[in-house]
């Protein structure tokens, strides 16, 4: 009934969503075949500019939602996330080297600063888990961990650098790139992430079980007949995957990888059959519930979403940190 919960949550913010903006709209005019679609507006304003967004949101809020419990539950760290482990950072230089260097080049219909932005992320995750995995036989969780932290500050580094070899074009886009903004324009976008994410929550299907023997500890998984290298790869893989996916869709986004897990296991428990399918959902709808506050607050100007979700989380996690307490 939890899940279920969380699954109408997130329904009806798909559906309220494209109704909410500056510009009223009704819905019978959106959904009228009498008026021909290049003189609807209102079906224009639905289908084109606020549809593609809300889906865009609801993928990225449930990818960066997953990895987030993913990353949590491998390391057993609360503070654990695809910032920490340099997935973004690594996502975020790629997209920043594609947009500075006028990367043109596409791959089955997919732009280069989404493949770039793919790129970054497993390359992020390859160096740090080559980091951890030569200091001892599999994954060290507290390696992985400061290792992601050293090579977060690393690859921020490097992006101001490329940022700054950047003429001033090139560095107000990426500038508005790194704020974070779901205003994909299309649904091309869309299906190009869902090939990534597609892959990802397969790997996810398969870690239920494996992540709450992992909760535990390695040994004590190894010791019930998990494989843990090969479930540790199948998770990092995953995990960046979809941060990938999600960051070349709305460039990195603060917060929403950390609190949401987090929220959840509040609400339903560490069982992972309950907590992964929960944080999609409700990561969705939080996202979803941000970019309309983007889009709403000083209408009809629009804020970046990465800055609603840094303002929204920031006091959330340090309300979780003391509630910890």
């Amino acid at each position: 009934m939890t899940v279920a919960g969380f699954g109408s949550l997130a329904l009806a913010a798909c559906l309220l969503a494209p109704l909410v903006g500056s510009t009223p709209i009704r819905l019978t005019a959106v959904f009228d075949r009498s008026i021909p679609f290049a003189d609807n507006v209102d079906a224009q304003i639905f289908f084109v500019a606020r549809l593609p967004r809300v889906l865009a949101a609801a993928l990225v809020g449930s990818g960066l939602a997953l990895a987030g419990v993913v990353f949590q539950a491998l390391l057993r760290n609360p503070l654990a996330s695809p910032d920490t482990l340099g997935v973004s950072a690594g996502a975020a230089l790629g997209a920043v080297l594609a947009i500075t260097f006028n990367a043109d080049f596409s791959l089955l219909g997919v732009s280069a600063i989404p493949l770039a932005t793919l790129a970054g992320s497993l390359g992020a995750l390859a160096i740090v888990y080559g980091l951890s995995a030569a200091r001892r036989r599999g994954a060290s969780s507290m390696v992985l961990l400061l290792a992601g932290v050293t090579l977060t500050t690393l690859l921020g580094a490097l992006t101001t650098f490329v940022r700054y070899l950047a003429d001033f074009t090139q560095t107000l886009q990426t500038v508005r790139w790194l704020m974070g903004s779901l205003d994909v324009g299309s649904y091309g976008p869309i299906g190009a992430a869902l090939v990534p994410l597609t892959l990802a929550c397969a790997g996810f299907a398969t870690l239920p079980r494996v992540l709450d023997l992992l909760s535990v500890g390695a040994e004590s998984a190894a010791a019930r007949g998990v494989n843990v290298p090969r479930a540790e790869k199948i998770a990092l893989a995953s995990a960046s995957l979809a941060t990938g996916a999600a960051v070349s869709l709305a460039g990195p986004l603060s917060f929403v990888g950390i609190i949401v897990p987090h929220l959840v296991r509040l609400l339903v428990g560490a069982d992972h059959r309950l907590v992964l399918p929960a944080a999609a959902l409700f990561g969705s709808a939080f996202l979803i519930a941000c970019d309309l506050v983007a889009r709403t607050a000083f209408a009809p100007a629009e804020l970046p979403v990465g800055i609603v979700t840094a303002i929204i989380g920031g006091p959330v996690f340090l309300w979780l940190l003391f509630r910890r307490q």
